[in-house]
């Protein structure tokens, strides 16, 4: 296709908000036409998705309904909102892809990594992103002290959020493993830098491979 897809993945707390929020704004000065979506959501039905999901009411949630119904709203959001921006040479900005639900579901419930991915091609059509932006503390534990250490903005956790530190431990771990396999599509980005350091890194990587898609 002719856009740039980019998926943009990590724990919560690494800071991958504010780098898409400042990434989305680097863009615009550019003028270059971008789309920016998340998951689980991107669409209305999507957005219902997402607040099943993330509901701490609804703990009696199979894993396998946890991982068909992240797939479900994947799906449609592919086929509403992101091949139609890629088809028109737009850039795609997803917070969160079939990488999340690879070590959240797959690694961190125990589902199997080809299990997901098997039921994820189907979903998407087998559109993986053209890069992946990871974000990631060296240590673990810091990643949970900073996941949950405060700030201005309290808030209950919702049902990811919630689970257990060893159940996080797997998913982080999980993220180094993909990084590892797929080093030509998954950039690992240390979220301990500066916030404008980090922005810097980001922005170049996305217009460099954005020029050079464009000049094919």
């Amino acid at each position: 296709m002719a856009g740039l897809f980019v998926s943009i993945e990590g724990i919560d707390g690494t800071g991958k908000s504010t780098q898409v929020k400042l990434l989305c704004d680097f863009l615009t000065r550019q003028g270059i036409d971008f789309v920016y979506t998340r998951e689980p959501g991107g669409t209305r039905l999507g957005e219902e998705i997402r607040a099943i999901l993330l509901n701490p009411q609804n703990q009696e949630m199979s894993a396998l309904t946890e991982m068909l119904l992240y797939a479900a709203s994947r799906a449609q959001l592919v086929k509403e909102t992101i091949v139609p921006a890629l088809r028109a040479g737009k850039i795609v900005i997803c917070d969160r892809y079939v990488d999340s639900s690879i070590v959240y579901q797959g690694v961190g419930l125990g589902i199997g990594k080809d299990v997901v991915k098997a039921v994820n091609r189907v979903a998407t059509g087998d559109l993986w992103p053209d890069l992946t932006l990871l974000f990631a503390f060296k240590k673990s534990q810091e990643g949970r002290v900073k996941r949950h250490g405060g700030g201005n903005q309290e808030r209950m956790p919702d049902r990811i959020e919630a689970r257990n530190e060893e159940f996080h431990r797997r998913v982080e771990a999980a993220y180094r493993q993909l990084a590892d396999q797929y080093r030509k599509r998954i950039v690992v980005l240390d979220a301990e830098q500066r916030r404008e350091d980090i922005s810097n890194e980001v922005c170049s990587l996305v217009l460099s491979k954005y020029n050079s898609i464009r000049d094919m």
